[in-house]
């Protein structure tokens, strides 16, 4: 599904700005933005934000195929 995609590498995103943050005290989407108060800023940490929750589905879905099989 092309959400799910989507909702991951926002996520990806999202977990390497805090590893950078907690790395080198380093926002990246900040920096790329303007700031952490600019509204580009805000909403790429809304979408990332989103998309962390959609990601909450993907635990509790089954996966396609999953028990189709009969060895």
């Amino acid at each position: 599904m092309a959400l799910d995609r989507i909702s991951l590498v926002l996520v990806i995103i999202g977990a390497l700005n805090w590893l950078s943050v907690g790395l080198f005290q380093f926002d990246a989407v900040a920096w790329l933005f303007g700031g952490q108060t600019a509204l580009i800023s805000r909403i790429v940490y809304t979408l990332v934000g989103v998309a962390g929750l959609w990601s909450i589905s993907m635990l509790f879905r089954e996966r396609e195929g999953e028990g189709a099989r009969e060895d």
